[in-house]
């Protein structure tokens, strides 16, 4: 992947500070929003196979609570820091603003390569963390989720701890569990079945035609290997997809499935019988009907944004895009559908799954999409009407929706005492 040279939290408050010109956002409304309410940052120590001890840093960030209980994923990932999880966290509660649940932005972390600890490793690492943040979440204060490096198996972890502590099963503490352990089914589509969803209603808005246009994905991790997966059912061609050692590309097209036995075998897309390897940074550039990514953040910057000529760009990874890589593709024409929009599908069902959880119910696929397909339609359509009503650029109009409502349920919450 290009590096995350941008500082994403940098990029987030550039973006309030673009929203409160716009909505004329009072200065106490602004200085809530600016700062998370909670940062922790722990150490975590934890035995090693070999019987030495190391100890890694885990974060936990609480943005804001005022339109319901904190909400966020957990990512293992060796470049965790305090700043890109405050600025995670607060993306989360924009996000969860847009598709109407009532909850605020949270986000967790462990700087650490979960590739190179064993699964006793990450069993220990896990529980440790969870028990060194267990008095701040809870299924009525923060419920984490899976995000980058983590999976249903480690939020079984982190659920069954909080749960042997508290003496009793408390699958709501936590969400994108195994379906045995009331899990909810869609749960592993949902975030790249919500970019699909916004795909095909921007096809709408646009009068654009889906089968056979060209798509690149960058990233084929569980984000984009759904998205590869889901859009080559509707008939769009996957023409090229990479991970973090490469990509392929194929002008013909990509089976999504076959690349991912390919992957599964090998560890990675690179070496894809029939198509040719190409970097991170040519897989953005070429030339493409809609461009995915589904990486990491700060993929599109100043220095490649020129080079870009995808015509539409879904946001399936966090903050790919710097501002200034926005405002030159904004004025290039490219359509975007902005992450706080276009990947919220993951936490949309996220949502659905504590609320099974909280009433012991278990929804079937065809109501959990349903209920998705709903959400984000309604979404899209309500940012679509805010960019034309403001005259602005997607990302911007999702972010004023957003941003919007947060601050209207801070100004009528008030302080206390």
């Amino acid at each position: 992947m290009i590096e995350a040279k941008a500082d994403a939290l940098n990029s987030a408050i550039r973006q309030l500070d673009i929203v409160a010109e716009i909505l004329n956002l009072e200065s106490a409304i602004y200085e809530i929003l600016r700062y998370p309410k909670r940062s922790i940052k722990v150490s975590v120590p934890v035995k090693m196979d070999n019987c030495d001890t190391k100890v890694f840093m885990g974060f936990r960030v609480q943005h804001n609570d005022g339109r319901g209980l904190y909400k966020g994923g957990i990512r293992y990932h060796p470049g965790v820091n305090l700043q890109e999880v405050t600025a995670l966290a607060m993306w989360m509660t924009w996000k969860c603003a847009i598709v109407g649940i009532p909850y605020g932005g949270a986000k967790g972390g462990i700087c650490c390569d979960p590739h190179k600890l064993s699964l006793n490793e990450l069993e220990r690492l896990t529980r440790r963390y969870t028990s060194m943040i267990l008095h701040d979440i809870g299924p009525y204060k923060d419920v984490p989720a899976p995000d980058v490096g983590t999976d249903s198996q480690i939020m079984a972890w982190i659920m069954d701890t909080y749960s042997q502590i508290k003496g009793y099963m408390v699958p709501e503490v936590v969400t994108g569990k195994p379906i045995h352990l009331e899990g909810s089914e869609g749960r592993e589509e949902a975030t790249s079945r919500g970019v699909v969803y916004c795909i095909l209603e921007a096809a709408k808005k646009l009068d654009l035609k889906l089968r056979g246009v060209d798509v690149v994905i960058q990233g084929f991790g569980k984000v984009g290997w759904n998205a590869a997966k889901l859009l080559h059912m509707q008939g769009l061609k996957i023409v090229a997809v990479s991970d973090s050692r490469g990509g392929i590309f194929n002008g013909k097209g990509l089976n999504p499935v076959k690349v991912f036995e390919h992957k599964m075998k090998i560890g990675s897309v690179v070496g894809f019988d029939g198509a040719r390897e190409l970097t991170n940074q040519e897989l953005l550039e070429l030339d493409c009907d809609i461009l995915v990514p589904a990486a990491i953040e700060n993929q599109l910057t100043e220095t490649n944004a020129e080079n870009i000529r995808a015509k539409m760009v879904a946001e399936g990874a966090n903050g790919p895009t710097t501002p200034e890589a926005s405002e030159i593709l904004n004025e290039k024409g490219v359509f975007f559908i902005p992450d706080i929009l276009a990947n919220a599908g993951g936490v949309t069902v996220s949502y659905f799954e504590w609320v099974q959880n909280l009433h012991r119910e278990h929804w079937s696929i065809e109501e959990v999409n349903g209920k998705l397909k709903y959400r984000m339609t309604k979404a899209f359509r309500e940012i679509s009407e805010t960019a034309k009503k403001h005259e602005i650029d997607m990302r911007t109009a999702a972010l004023v929706f957003a941003i919007g409502k947060v601050a209207e349920a801070e100004k009528l919450r008030g302080l206390w005492p």
